[in-house]
């Protein structure tokens, strides 16, 4: 039975889990080391830092620098047992999702098959793409093969991380196609977060579900396309957040959150006002001679 005043383990494991799980991007080696001071149990919190950072690299599409590369940890690529593979250099590493270090290269096969073919013509186009409009975006394509179907999955990761400025932002998006003649359906998500913790504790999240349907003649063209539909999506993503941003100012900061008064862009002097209102009430209060 557990104490009043002190949780016992499951339920220590159960915060300790959800509030890893909350983490903003480039945060979570920053909540490890709070939580570990809070719960007073260095071993508890790693252990479970361990299971949970798996979760929180794959689904923030996390960069790591191998063997002078960028690699992108995404469920594409997740081999099990911590380990990732390359689908550029056909290299699988481990990776500590606690420490962020990667270990024990070594060669992964992949067959040259056609489907590989048009993996590597997405990735140079999606490259070029994010090289000339993200600067310090990554990008993976992975390719996964059930049956005769070749399924593709296209990832883009962009953040800037500044904890000295307070703040840590990242954009994210992912894109799943299967390879099927003449047209093929794409479908993906757009994601902006951002976290602001200077004077204040502010979490800003947006995303956006998209779905499109794309010709398939030839690699070139193809990969030509995609690019096409992921430029056009982003940047009305982009304009969309602006105009948000824009109506957030002057809707609710410049009008519902300050007192109802017009705009002179001058100083109240409210001595004043009292001085007179005073000598107003004194003057009314006075008893005037016939």
């Amino acid at each position: 039975m557990c104490a009043r005043q002190e949780l016992c383990e499951p339920e220590k494991v159960s915060l300790i889990c959800s509030l890893l799980h909350q983490s903003p991007p480039g945060e979570f080696g920053q909540v490890v080391r709070d939580l570990s001071a809070l719960v007073q149990d260095d071993k508890l919190v790693r252990q479970e830092a361990a299971r949970v950072g798996a979760c929180h690299n794959k689904n923030n599409l996390t960069p790591v620098q191998i063997n002078g590369r960028t690699v992108l940890l995404t469920r594409y690529n997740d081999l099990g047992g911590n380990r990732f593979f390359d689908p550029q250099d056909k290299f699988s590493f481990e990776f500590d999702h606690l420490r962020g270090v990667s270990s024990k290269p070594q060669l992964h096969g992949v067959m040259l098959d056609e489907g590989e073919l048009w993996r590597e013509a997405l990735h140079k186009g999606l490259k070029a793409y994010v090289s000339c409009h993200f600067p310090a975006g990554n990008c993976c394509v992975f390719k996964k093969s059930l049956g005769k179907r070749q399924l593709f999955g296209a990832c883009i990761e962009a953040h800037q991380y500044q904890p000295s400025n307070h703040w840590n932002s990242l954009w994210k998006s992912d894109w799943t196609f299967a390879l099927t003649p003449f047209t093929t359906q794409v479908t993906g998500m757009v994601l902006l977060q951002i976290h602001y913790f200077r004077n204040a504790n502010l979490h800003v999240t947006v995303s956006k579900s998209v779905s499109e349907t794309l010709n398939v003649i030839d690699q070139r063209q193809f990969a030509t396309d995609f690019v096409k539909f992921l430029k056009a999506e982003d940047t009305k993503f982009h304009i969309a957040i602006l105009e948000n941003i824009q109506a957030l100012s002057e809707d609710i900061w410049g009008k519902n959150l300050r007192r109802k008064l017009p705009v002179t862009r001058t100083f109240m002097n409210w001595n004043k006002l009292l001085n007179d209102q005073y000598l107003n009430t004194n003057v009314s209060n006075t008893e005037v001679p016939p």
